[in-house]
């Protein structure tokens, strides 16, 4: 989960930005209090800088009063050039930029929430459908057994795994490592021996653009990937961990340290991001 609480675009926006996004516009709203704090955040992919402001925020039924976020005025080009209008940040209060009260705590302690919990449903690539549902979880999402999983840190969504492995062999996080749940990574990501470890058994080389490619002739004969947590496996299969139309591979080696287990791993498990247990639960999707 992203680490702000929550980022819009401002009508101080430039060029592209004004073409691809829908913009708030705090003169428009009668209940926006503007601060004279600046805000700077640096993600994985970009960058923005801007003001906090606070406003009444609507998400679904909820009506969330007095909710600090970001109004931004710079964003790198990458964030221009995407479809989404901000970020919505779910991880715990101490990872948020400047002390910025996150939105689902909010909900929490306004009362508007049965349950101190959110789940995640995503969709097929390019499929309409996903779902994000504040203070429950669905049953028809999933099938199986909800398996509840500790979380080793309340910063992230964070917890371990045990291993990775391929028809039985361990090609990263061998002895176990840290782990995060990340919807806002929308690939696998880890730290780079790990990583090219798995480029390596599925057998991925580099091009001359940087990108990971297999034979796309190779994906049907794949075996999946299995990620165990907390003794249990989670396979993903290659349809997944790999792009089916480039045939390049969904993992890419990050410097922060932990694997993520981003969209490529959640759209296999339907998931519940649980305050009141500090616990994850993972089920596979339906």
């Amino acid at each position: 989960m992203c680490n702000n609480s929550r980022r819009w675009e401002s009508p101080n926006g430039g060029g592209q930005m004004e073409a691809n996004h829908n913009k708030f516009n705090p003169s428009s709203s009668s209940t926006f209090q503007s601060t004279s704090q600046s805000l700077s955040i640096g993600y994985g992919t970009g960058s923005m800088t801007g003001v906090l402001g606070y406003d009444t925020v609507q998400v679904g039924s909820l009506t969330v009063t007095d909710q600090v976020f970001g109004l931004a005025y710079t964003e790198a080009a990458f964030f221009a050039q995407m479809q989404f209008d901000g970020i919505l940040g779910v991880a715990f209060l101490s990872l948020a930029s400047d002390g910025a009260t996150p939105v689902f705590d909010n909900m929490w302690s306004q009362g508007l929430l049965p349950q101190d919990l959110f789940s995640v449903y995503l969709s097929a690539n390019e499929a309409s459908g996903s779902v994000m549902t504040f203070g429950g979880y669905d049953t028809s999402y999933y099938s199986g057994t909800m398996n509840w999983i500790p979380l080793s840190a309340e910063i992230y969504w964070q917890i371990i795994v045990d291993s990775v492995t391929m028809n039985g062999n361990v090609i990263a996080c061998n002895g176990g490592c840290q782990a995060i749940v990340d919807t806002g990574m929308s690939l696998l990501a880890g730290p780079s021996s790990g990583i090219a470890n798995i480029q390596s058994a599925i057998g991925a080389s580099q091009n001359s653009n940087g990108e990971f490619v297999v034979s796309c002739n190779s994906i049907s004969s794949l075996p999946p990937i299995v990620f165990t947590i907390n003794g249990v496996q989670y396979p993903v299969p290659a349809s997944a961990y790999l792009n089916q139309n480039s045939c390049t591979s969904n993992f890419q080696d990050t410097s922060s340290g932990l694997l993520i287990l981003g969209d490529v791993f959640i759209r296999e498990y339907y998931v519940v991001f649980n305050r009141a247990g500090n616990n994850i639960g993972l089920a596979p999707i339906a």
